[in-house]
């Protein structure tokens, strides 16, 4: 072959490696620019991953915007494999955000002794029922000045300037809350010690409940009758509550039921069987003459009451020690003065029932009590009225 034209063969051939040494040179001196973008590009994905912001992975044609940055890696020759490029562009590596904290729910009234629930968010509407201190309950609803709770089993509104919230409400509940034992098992035994082969205080039965004072392990400590005792943490259901809020029905039902029993505590105070009193026959007439003249035209309860004052004053120190003294003293009563219960007693005009009042009381029987006076009630004078009279 023609040396001239080998040369230019040659010179062509190293002339065409130049051009691809330079073409090449080119694309090696861009490796880092293109290098830097495509890191840049899956450092912008991941971070927008991060922050939670969608990002698209292709455009309206079904190109992916990351692999299409890979191939331009690619293009560049960058030793890395085309696989792993493609998973570390395309997979989804978001960040676990951390879960926000639930604002608490719980609420605590903030008061001296009580608040009103209501009906509406109106100072003016139903009452529903009462929220007393140290009481909570849980928020429905909230509506500007107002709060809807949910306590015990009444639901209405509260005005939030007698509510703790969050943080303040939580603290309180942990102040004034109990914790509660309750079994789960048919015989459960309260042991003096955390210990099975400690003696046995007591049996809780299935379902009964007691205060819990801590979770110790595999036992809990308990309040059994004003001592320490301990029950197997397996067979009890620990829950810690707070007192809750009470209906208009539950309150008035109470009010009733306590008003029923002052009654009851009254009538019984009232109705006493106290130490007979030593009577002479003419005592025992003189005495019903007495109770007819005061109170003939009453009930028998006003009969009795009568004589019981009459007797109360014989027992009390203040006053003489016999029934005859007692009612013939100076300024005491009118009838034993005017004559009218010595006609009575002459001629034999006392009623049985005003003789069976007077011999109950000198027997001890009282029902006003230790009263010592009576006059005709008028309403300016406290005390128990039994007819037309009132007695203190």
């Amino acid at each position: 072959m023609d040396s001239s034209v080998i040369r230019q063969k040659k010179s062509h051939n190293f002339t065409n490696w130049g051009c691809n040494m330079k073409t090449d040179s080119i694309k090696w001196k861009l490796i880092p620019y293109i290098a830097a973008a495509a890191l840049a590009l899956t450092s912008i994905s991941l971070s927008a991953e991060a922050a939670g912001i969608e990002r698209p992975l292709a455009d309206n044609a079904g190109r992916s915007f990351l692999t299409a940055g890979v191939a331009e890696v690619l293009h560049a020759h960058i030793s890395m494999k085309k696989d792993e490029l493609i998973r570390k562009a395309i997979t989804k590596t978001k960040v676990q955000e951390v879960p926000k904290e639930e604002e608490s729910t719980l609420v605590m009234a903030k008061v001296n002794q009580y608040v009103n629930i209501r009906q509406e968010a109106d100072q003016n509407a139903e009452k529903v029922g009462v929220l007393y201190k140290d009481c909570g309950g849980e928020i429905l609803e909230k509506a500007g000045e107002w709060t809807k709770v949910s306590s015990g089993d009444v639901v209405g509104w509260i005005k939030n300037d007698y509510l703790y919230f969050g943080s303040e409400a939580e603290e309180i509940a942990k102040e004034v809350g109990m914790l509660t034992a309750y079994s789960t098992t048919q015989t459960l035994r309260v042991r003096k010690e955390a210990d099975l082969n400690s003696g046995v205080l007591g049996l809780l039965a299935n379902g009964e409940a007691v205060e819990a004072i801590a979770e110790e392990g595999e036992w809990v400590s308990v309040n059994y009758e004003g001592k320490t005792g301990y029950v197997s943490a397996e067979y009890v259901r620990v829950e810690f509550g707070i007192d809750q809020a009470e209906s208009m029905e539950v309150i008035k039902a109470r009010e009733e039921a306590e008003r029923k029993r002052a009654a009851e505590l009254a009538a019984a105070k009232r109705v006493q069987q106290k130490q007979a009193v030593l009577a002479t026959a003419s005592e025992v007439e003189i005495l019903a003459a007495l109770i007819q003249c005061e109170a003939g035209g009453e009930p028998y309860e006003g009969q009795l009451a009568v004589g019981a004052v009459v007797l109360n004053r014989v027992r009390n120190g203040g006053y003489p020690n016999t029934i005859a003294d007692v009612i013939y003293a100076s300024g005491q009563f009118a009838p034993a003065a005017r004559g009218r219960m010595e006609s009575l007693i002459l001629n034999k005009t006392i009623k049985a029932s005003c003789m069976q009042a007077a011999n109950e009381a000198i027997n001890g029987m009282t029902n006003v009590g230790d009263s010592l006076h009576f006059r005709r009630n008028n309403g300016s004078r406290a005390g128990i009225v039994i007819g037309n009279h009132v007695f203190w």
